[in-house]
């Protein structure tokens, strides 16, 4: 089929397969039109430098998801569907950083609700949480000690947030901060809203070293609202390599950087 194709249609048929799928992989693509992944790559990038899609290193998603650009996040319902696989990955692998003992700061997100279905089968941690989802996860495993903190209610994703919050994240203190993100390039880790963003910053604060978890979709990607330096990081959890450059900004500001399988 792509040894037919002018390069016009194939841009169109990436187009429509972006609009039913909202991302993609190379590989996927490269199957679909049966051609290369580097004749996709090339694609790929003159599509992304004329605006018709964003892509990231292994693949591409739509510039527009449900009339939505793509600097913005949708529905946290449409956040857990997202990469459902990638993101069970990388809770796995990252629950494998933890053992009985040890005290958590976990923030809301779909992948760190991922990570604790992970969680609850390890034995004896200490969680503290803003995700009552999370909480509730954790809590079925009667080892683990549980502290759910309150606050304003974001119904969205389901979570505390506000002053309240914060007020309560300051009396804890923790070994580790696990954090779910919507950006990371080769400065920083970011949100798109300002309120996790703080939650985030509280936890950082109270907590001695910092995960992120982070699926592919989130590298070279840019947020409004910074959340720490890159320096700041102890370890990051992913599911796909990230390019060349994000791998050595990584090594340069000192990140273990770990991809799941």
């Amino acid at each position: 089929m792509g040894d037919t194709l002018q390069p016009s249609q194939r841009y169109e048929e990436i187009g429509r397969l972006l609009e039913h799928s909202g991302e993609m992989a190379v590989e996927e693509f490269a199957e679909r039109l049966g051609v290369s992944r580097e004749t996709i790559r090339r694609d790929l990038s003159r599509l992304d430098a004329m605006g018709k899609l964003r892509k990231f290193h292994g693949g591409a998603r739509s510039v527009t998801r449900s009339g939505t650009t793509i600097e913005k996040e949708g529905p946290f319902a449409h956040r857990m569907a997202e990469n459902a696989e990638a993101k069970n990955r990388i809770g796995k692998a990252a629950s494998r950083l933890f053992a009985r003992d040890d005290s958590l700061f976990i923030d809301t997100g779909s992948t760190t609700i991922a990570m604790a279905q992970a969680l609850a089968k390890l034995q004896g941690l200490v969680v503290i949480t803003n995700s009552p989802r999370i909480a509730a996860t954790v809590a079925d495993n009667a080892s683990h000690k549980v502290f759910l903190i309150g606050g304003a209610y974001g119904a969205d994703a389901g979570e505390s947030l506000g002053a309240l919050a914060l007020e309560q994240i300051a009396k804890f203190r923790a070994r580790h901060v696990v954090l779910t993100i919507g950006a990371i390039d080769a400065t920083s880790i970011m949100d798109f809203d300002v309120q996790e963003a703080e939650i985030a910053k509280a936890m950082i604060e109270r907590a001695d070293r910092i995960t992120v978890l982070a699926d592919h979709s989130k590298f070279d990607r840019r947020a409004v609202f910074e959340v720490a330096p890159l320096s700041a990081i102890d370890t990051l959890v992913t599911n796909v390599r990230p390019s060349a450059a994000m791998v050595n900004a990584l090594a340069a500001a000192s990140v273990e950087l770990i991809v799941a399988d």
